[in-house]
């Protein structure tokens, strides 16, 4: 089974930090590019970050840069996305994506694989 499972999520006051992970289970990940995407209610589907097969290319987004860092640990199956200095415009669930190319990407419809989600909340 091909799965992309997400966790680390969960509610935490503005100015705090998680770290999500995206461990992947039936395929290994060292022949994708993977990405980090959110969606929040009542908005669109936002490319957050995304890191090249060896992490040496990454990309992301404006709203993000600065705060939030992606990296991988192919030996562990498993991305990472590390997210400090969280705002209330940060809440939203968020997904990884897993993709058979090298370059990374921002566009979810580069992506081959999805996992399910985990909530990350953003209050006082």
């Amino acid at each position: 089974q091909l799965q992309l499972v997400e966790s680390g999520g969960g509610l935490v006051q503005p100015g705090g930090s998680l770290r999500l992970s995206c461990a992947a289970s039936g395929f290994t990940l060292d022949y994708y590019a993977v990405g980090w995407f959110r969606q929040a209610p009542g908005k669109e589907r936002e490319g957050v970050s995304c890191i090249s097969i060896y992490g040496g290319r990454t990309n992301y987004a404006d709203s993000v840069k600065g705060r939030f860092t992606i990296s991988r640990d192919n030996a562990k199956n498993t991305v990472y996305l590390q997210m400090n200095s969280l705002k209330s415009e940060d809440t939203a669930i968020y997904y990884c994506a897993a993709r058979r190319l090298d370059w990374p990407s921002l566009n979810g419809a580069a992506y081959d694989y999805w996992g399910q989600g985990t909530q990350v909340t953003v209050s006082s």
